[in-house]
């Protein structure tokens, strides 16, 4: 990667940004720098003090690598092609190119976001006298260059005509690189002080030589990349260098490739998103996972036509890290973007019916990632028995193995690499996300929140296996879910617990919760397990064999629930709850062995309270009134 590193003067570069020769990438997020920050940046170079390095990209014009537009503020309907696009700078040469190359008044903010129309002055007086505080001197002024006091209705300062900036002595830095207007402006303003002539000339001569001569002969250091550095390699040094805004993410960056192609992904996108979220479970889908669902199959292809056509050497890897995304062309993600909304769309409908309907209740996001590109590469096929057993496997092992927390692109390219030769044959060996997986017994103790996957994935194998409501008498599914407000509640309720010295390791745990609707979780209240079960069955107008029926689909024995005996019930479900996971996993729960070093986990936050002030009677009647029912 080649670079020059010259010295280019203020004006020159102000000069080319304003006939477009010098612009931006697209991927530059927009000019923000407040008024504060303007003023304070023009008195540096008043001083003739450094404002840093810029960076900028050599272009081809027309064949750039990447979309460029104008540095804001810049109007014109025929501008040049680029030559040079900003990496690292926009903030300072758009805030002078505004206030010292528009000839318009700068659009900017306060501190506090306010918007403001500001010209900027140099209190001539002010900057020759000695010991001048140039910063001071530097003057920011209302767009009709008008200075008002008393909220606005008293006006105290006027340089709206040249006789009126003279008269006060404020040079408009607008000025600054036009030398006939300097000229003009000088000779006016020795002409209006006849009465001070020499005194003004002095000043005149001390601002001129302290002040508007640097800005006249003020050079920026640059570093100019070569119009061959590759893409990624831009990326990554705009990244490196560009520490004062926000981080661009890859979406933005591949947006300004493609675009410098004539391809809209943004708009693409923006479609495609619009179908894939109006399901509900997928409202959390970000561009980049859509990305890396392209990234993986084009990679995938890549690598497979690199195997069969026998060449030597590696073949290339499967992957989705940026480096991958931003070496995709327009026409990978055109070759995949239909087959992968597809497959997410399949995705969405797979977590349905694992009774996983929220985008809260999503175990992990990440994961939809490969599930949807193992779809698109097994097709139809995923919709088979024995093919979607195994892929179920697979989701469930890295669910409640808690695989995918952390960084996933590797272990998304060997689930794309092994997941669905082994899903569509048995006989394959058995993934690494699968072999991998394992679940600790003593993992229930710490599982309180749906911060954790695997919580999550416990009430969704719960109501996935039939999980009814306890006043519903209805199992919990997509046609009820968001009806019934369904959400995850205490069994022994938190009040009763306290009451009844049970510790809160126990009482939070996964153990102690459950799915149920609202409406049965206000009845349950704060009460005794044995004292709710027979409202329970009042209400539903059951009998306790066919309440203990209901109950039971949720891995529950009711018989330590009619006792109140917290103990007994606690190691009961517990053993449930492991034959489920285990079942899912399609492999043994991790026991603790007496005498072992155990693992430890910290404890998660506790929930909101999920118990009602109301009494049990009177909420269900508020609460059902209000449905309707």
């Amino acid at each position: 990667m080649g670079f020059d590193s010259p010295d280019l003067s203020l004006n020159g570069l102000l000069a080319d940004i304003a006939a477009g020769k010098i612009q931006l990438p697209d991927f530059q997020r927009e000019w923000k720098w407040d008024d504060d920050r303007i003023r304070s940046l023009l008195a540096s170079i008043a001083r003739g003090h450094p404002v840093g390095v810029l960076m900028m990209l050599q272009v081809d014009g027309d064949r750039a690598k990447f979309a460029p537009k104008p540095v804001a503020g810049v109007t014109g309907e025929h501008l040049l092609p680029p030559d040079r696009l900003i990496l690292d700078g926009q903030q300072r040469l758009t805030s002078l190119y505004q206030a010292l190359g528009s000839g318009r008044p700068v659009d900017t903010t306060d501190t506090r976001g306010k918007r403001l129309s500001r010209w900027y002055y140099v209190d001539v007086k002010a900057a020759a006298a000695e010991g001048a505080d140039i910063e001071e001197a530097v003057r920011s002024i209302p767009g009709d260059k008008l200075v008002r006091d008393d909220f606005g209705r008293t006006i105290v300062a006027d340089y709206s005509t040249i006789d009126k900036e003279c008269s006060a002595e404020m040079f408009p830095l607008a000025l600054a690189f036009h030398m006939p207007s300097v000229f003009a402006w000088q000779n006016r303003y020795l002409q209006i002080g006849q009465d001070d002539a020499a005194a003004r000339s002095e000043r005149w001569n001390v601002f001129y030589t302290r002040v508007l001569d640097n800005f006249v002969q003020y050079t920026v250091p640059t570093i100019v990349l070569a119009k061959d550095t590759a893409k990624d390699a831009v990326c990554t040094v705009f990244e490196k260098v560009n520490t004062g805004g926000v981080p661009l993410n890859v979406f933005e960056l591949l947006t300004a490739m493609f675009a410098a192609d004539g391809f809209r992904l943004k708009t693409d996108w923006d479609t495609r998103r619009a179908v894939l979220t109006k399901r509900p479970v997928l409202k959390e889908l970000e561009s980049a996972d859509f990305l890396q669902a392209i990234a993986l199959l084009a990679t995938r292809e890549t690598r497979r036509e690199f195997v069969a056509a026998g060449r030597e050497g590696t073949a290339p890897g499967i992957g989705c890290k940026r480096k991958d995304i931003l070496e995709m062309s327009v026409a990978d993600y055109q070759r995949w973007a239909d087959p992968v909304t597809e497959a997410f769309v399949w995705a969405a409908e797979f977590l349905n019916q694992e009774s996983i309907f929220a985008a809260r209740d999503v175990p992990y996001r990440t994961q939809i990632v490969p599930l949807a590109v193992i779809r698109a590469v097994l097709g139809q096929k995923a919709a088979f028995h024995g093919v979607r057993e195994r892929i179920k496997r697979w989701y469930w092992s890295g669910v409640f193995g808690e695989l995918y927390g952390g960084s996933t692109e590797t272990r998304f390219a060997r689930d794309v690499e092994q997941v669905p030769e082994w899903a569509d044959d048995a006989a394959k060996a058995v993934p690494i996300t699968v072999a991998d997986a394992s679940f600790r017994e003593q993992r229930l103790m710490t599982l309180r929140t749906r911060n954790s996957a695997a919580y999550k994935g416990i009430y969704a194998l719960l109501m996935a296996t039939g999980a009814q409501d306890w006043l519903k008498h209805e199992s919990m599914g997509l046609a009820n879910f968001f009806d019934y407000q369904v959400d995850i509640h205490h069994i022994f309720p938190k009040a009763w617990c306290a009451k009844n010295g049970i510790d809160e390791a126990r009482r939070e745990s996964a153990i102690n919760k459950t799915a149920i609707s609202r409406h049965t979780n206000i009845l349950i209240g704060g009460r005794a397990p044995s004292a709710y079960l027979k409202t329970l069955e009042e209400r539903g107008g059951v009998d306790a064999p066919f309440l203990d029926g209901v109950v039971a689909t949720h891995g529950i024995s009711t018989a330590a629930m009619r006792q109140d005996d917290f103990d007994v019930f606690f190691g009961d479900r517990r053993e449930r709850l492991i034959a489920m996971i285990e079942a899912a996993m399609g492999t043994p729960v991790l026991r603790e062995v007496v005498g072992a070093q155990v693992e430890v986990f910290d404890p998660e936050p506790t929930e909101e309270d999920d118990e009602s002030d109301l009494s049990p009677a009177s909420a269900v009647a508020e609460d059902l009134q209000g449905s309707g029912e």
